[in-house]
């Protein structure tokens, strides 16, 4: 069965959890070759949406193909064959407000009266979706992401992790790695008054690091350091190549993700792969993503993540092997399969 992918958010600014997801599960399918993966993506200059709504039913209906899979939640409207709809999150349902626009709401409320199915990566954005489709909720379908190679236990023969904090200036003390934490949405106070309750408490001593690039949000998040007097224990590297992502997350103590509202969460899945513990909120996508071994917290709860923090510093080198088994359990592979089965079941 030939079907095309829109692999558009590999040619055009998208979020690089997006990137990833697209580049890999395609790579993975094509590895497989139970569908032949025909990839779609807009000309150089062209406008996205003129080309997803004119260009691609068009491609679609020349090259043959049995529908189109989109990876995100926009797609062609008219374009023949099945179609498969992508929704990473709601986030208005989570009291967030990025990523929540018009446009946005508007995909996921009418998107799926037209899409034969409708994916999302956990059980937790399926539960948001089933709510607000109803007629609709028996179209959706849970296909977790991956995690695969360069992330791992150890760095690939002939590498040293340790030059990563050169290059980043960062120090050799216990570091909670915060990945892209200078958007609202993942909460980075929440984090920093755990830290700070920890101090308090006469826990051990955390160096917080935020990636990503300079933001209004991280600027008024630095003036919170400063109150409570983490100025010495917070370091802002800026944006992070991918590159060194495996690496960091090896060298870090705990990686915290506690963003109100995530679709599935790649940092938690990746850091668990590296054998790092991950601190996440209670009954979210990053909790069922850890599955058992993650330290649960309520964010709005200092106590709570201090506790969460400590235990998960305590317990950092007795996990070191056994996380990453359950990345094992998510691979690239499973969300091919996946996929495969839902085009299967279309066929």
């Amino acid at each position: 069965m030939r079907v095309g992918f829109d692999v558009s958010p590999l040619h055009r600014p998208h979020p690089p959890g997006v990137v990833r997801v697209v580049r890999e599960l395609v790579a993975a399918l094509e590895e497989r070759a139970r569908l032949e993966v025909v990839r779609l993506a807009p000309p150089e200059g062209a406008d996205l949406r003129r080309w997803r709504q004119r260009e691609l039913p068009r491609a679609v209906a020349a090259l043959g193909l049995a529908g189109l899979h989109s990876f995100v939640s926009a797609f062609a409207w008219r374009a023949p064959g099945r179609r498969v709809q992508t929704v990473h999150e709601l986030p208005w349902r989570h009291g967030v407000r990025e990523n929540a626009g018009p446009r946005h709401r508007l995909w996921a409320a009418l998107g799926p009266l037209r899409a034969d199915r409708v994916l999302t990566a956990s059980e937790h954005v399926a539960r948001d979706l089933r709510r607000r489709l109803l007629p609709g909720a028996a179209r959706v379908r849970v296909c977790p992401w991956g995690v695969g190679p360069p992330f791992g236990e150890e760095p690939p023969p002939g590498s040293v992790d340790e030059v990563v904090l050169a290059r980043y200036r960062l120090p050799e003390a216990p570091l909670a790695l915060c990945l892209n934490a200078v958007r609202p949405k993942k909460d980075l106070p929440a984090l920093l008054r755990g830290v700070a309750r920890l101090g308090e408490l006469g826990g051990p001593r955390l160096h917080v690091v935020v990636t990503g690039a300079q933001t209004p949000g991280l600027r008024r998040d630095l003036g919170l350091v400063s109150r409570l007097g983490l100025a010495r224990w917070v370091s802002t590297p800026g944006l992070v190549e991918e590159e060194h992502l495996p690496a960091l997350m090896r060298l870090s103590s705990v990686v915290p993700v506690l963003s109100r509202s995530e679709g599935f969460g790649l940092p938690v899945l990746e850091a668990l792969a590296c054998g790092t513990p991950v601190v996440v909120p209670r009954d979210s996508a990053q909790a069922e993503v850890a599955g058992q071994h993650g330290f649960l917290v309520e964010p709005s709860d200092p106590d709570s993540v201090a506790t969460g923090l400590r235990a998960a510093l305590e317990r950092r080198e007795e996990l070191r092997f056994v996380l990453p088994g359950r990345a094992r359990e998510l691979t690239w592979a499973r969300s091919a399969e996946c996929v495969e089965r839902v085009w299967e079941e279309l066929a």
